[in-house]
């Protein structure tokens, strides 16, 4: 009998040390997870604030397709487009660029639609 309870006190001790690793990699995995949140966090904080006004170019730099706000989802998807000021962005409207129609700058800048 007493090698019996040897037996089971020793598996008992084996799962101890079995549990008390995972518990170390579930810890080291959640102070991981808790840098990575704080990482971002961080990159939130300090990241610009996106423009108010954005163009969007064709190929050519000289080509502006689109006049975009600058929270504009279509315009995230471009890789053409360059900030700029309220005063540029009511320029190119009035010069005959078109506004996107998603995010209609034109409306936001107070123009009416031709």
């Amino acid at each position: 009998m007493t090698d019996s309870v040897s037996s089971r006190l020793d598996l008992l001790r084996f799962l101890e040390r079995v549990q008390e690793r995972d518990l170390e990699r579930t810890r080291r995995w959640i102070a991981e997870e808790e840098r990575r949140e704080a990482e971002q966090l961080q990159g939130q904080q300090h990241r610009p604030p996106p423009p108010d006004w954005l163009i969007e170019h064709g190929l050519n730099r000289h080509n502006v397709q689109q006049v975009h706000t600058g929270e504009c989802w279509a315009a995230a998807q471009s890789t053409r487009t360059r900030p700029v000021t309220r005063t540029q962005a009511l320029h190119a409207l009035t010069q005959g660029v078109p506004a996107c129609g998603q995010c209609r700058p034109d409306t936001t800048l107070g123009l009416l639609d031709s």
